[in-house]
């Protein structure tokens, strides 16, 4: 009775782990596919790395005191001082919706800056979550390339097959190396575009507290004459 319990325990193991062998198996192709994507994918993201230095960080030409001043100052209308200025174009535009409605009050114009803000460091967020994902997935998909290989490649070293064993550790490395390459490179488009962005919102507040103030400042001239 016994020997019986354990032969049909056995029998089911292995039955388990036939399913499981096959799942495996069947992942494989789908793990390298979604390697090699994702190092076209961060190929993609340096090449447009390099796109946005040249085209946005190289033009935001801005010495932020200089421009508080000439804001505060009232030299002309603020709407041509911000326009004029050596801003981004996305800085421009938040500052300029901030000062079309100069006829809210104080608690609209403090909400409108806050949700403008907001809006821009959720476009940039948005940027940051593609190098993000590629981070994460690339050692993940990097370590099942590893290791389903390496359940054929053991079987093949017990049954003396040196050349399924080799291939089986060739594919194991390739997909191990490719995952950290990718996890890698994604992670320094991360960090510089982190850097940049970080810059961009510090401006951006400051600019947007400046120009809010200078309406309030307005508004209240204008309600005292």
């Amino acid at each position: 009775m016994a020997a019986t319990l354990l032969s049909a325990t056995a029998v089911e193991t292995f039955v388990l782990g036939d399913v499981l062998r096959a799942v495996a198996t069947g992942l494989e192709k789908p793990v390298v596919v979604i390697l090699i994507l994702l190092v076209f994918g961060v190929i993609a993201l340096f090449g447009w790395l390099i796109a946005e230095l040249f085209t946005e960080r190289r033009h935001l030409k801005v010495k932020l005191p200089e421009l508080l001043d000439n804001i505060r100052a009232g030299t002309g209308p603020i709407q041509d001082v911000i326009s004029e200025s050596g801003l981004l174009k996305s800085q421009k535009e938040a500052l300029l919706e901030l000062t079309r409605h100069t006829a809210f009050n104080d608690n609209m114009l403090e909400a409108l800056a806050i949700r403008l803000v907001e809006q821009e460091q959720a476009k940039y967020d948005k940027v940051l979550r593609f190098s993000e994902l590629a981070t994460r997935l690339g050692p993940m998909f990097g370590l099942l390339g590893t290791l389903i290989p390496l359940g054929p490649g053991i079987i093949a070293l017990g049954q003396g097959d040196t050349f399924a064993l080799s291939t089986a550790l060739l594919t194991a490395f390739d997909t191990t190396i490719t995952g950290l390459s990718v996890a890698a490179v994604a992670t320094i488009i991360s960090a510089v575009r982190r850097a940049w962005y970080k810059d961009y919102m510090s401006i951006l507040e400051v600019l947007a507290g400046c120009v809010l103030e200078v309406i309030k400042e307005t508004n209240m001239t204008g309600v005292a004459e």
